[in-house]
């Protein structure tokens, strides 16, 4: 069986005044959670908290889980998440069109179980290799999908933060469920996109290749974020499998 390890941090960022992400990181629990907030200052930081308390709620709650069960705990943490968010918001008027963008993962003795909303992202660094396990659920991606614009063009695309999804939006919420092996030595990284919007795969890649411990590595992505401009808030949450 492995261990995982992990680490998370979120930042203001430079330009704005608080701070609408949530993050959660719990090694003994088996999982960790990154929510990027919207829908005003006060809203935003309301949804992305409720994403994150929901999850911690769920997974104390079923810390006996087999692999086949795990599924459906994700897709719980992001469904009551919605339910939650859409009563808040009906409730008070000050927080309608609130909601966030979610990522999770949890893991069990050979693998993983990611769920995805939005376009937050989750990545893994494997071997030396370093993908996006999720897919944005945005219309520049759509485009994407489409062949209407080429790659280099999507990253200052005029409608890149129009998103398809999101927690807490719609009743019917469509979540990505992502399943697989993990192996000894794999960094899995979630973030929000003040992160990726500041800093290209390449530059990711190259400080979780650095012989740093978690904790250095996300400081190193929130420092170079803020050195691109840190035009939003930027949130990552790094988790490592070590041989147990």
């Amino acid at each position: 069986m492995s261990k995982i390890i992990s680490f998370g941090k979120s930042d203001v960022g430079l330009r704005r005044s608080n701070n609408e992400d949530t993050f959660i990181v719990r090694p003994d629990l088996g999982f960790a959670a990154v929510a990027d907030g919207m829908g005003g200052p006060a809203s935003g930081e309301v949804a992305s908290r409720i994403f994150a308390d929901t999850a911690l709620e769920i997974f104390s709650s079923n810390s006996e889980r087999s692999e086949r069960e795990l599924p459906g705990l994700v897709q719980d943490v992001f469904q009551l998440s919605n339910e939650r968010i859409i009563s808040i918001a009906q409730d008070d008027p000050r927080n309608h069109g609130m909601g966030c963008t979610a990522e999770v993962i949890t893991f069990y003795s050979e693998g993983y179980v990611a769920g995805h909303v939005g376009d937050s992202r989750t990545y893994l660094l494997r071997e030396g290799k370093f993908r996006q396990i999720s897919k944005d659920h945005s219309v520049v991606q759509d485009q994407l999908d489409q062949g209407l614009i080429k790659p280099d063009e999507a990253r200052n695309h005029a409608l890149k933060h129009v998103i398809l999804r999101a927690v807490g939006v719609k009743e019917d919420l469509a979540v990505d469920i992502i399943r697989g092996k993990t192996m000894p030595g794999d960094i899995f990284l979630l973030c929000s996109d003040g992160l990726t919007d500041m800093l290209e795969d390449a530059e990711i890649h190259k400080v979780l290749m650095l012989p740093l411990d978690l904790e250095q590595k996300a400081d190193r992505l929130i420092d170079l974020a803020k050195a691109a401009g840190g035009k939003d808030n930027i949130t990552v949450a790094l988790c490592e499998v070590i041989a147990s």
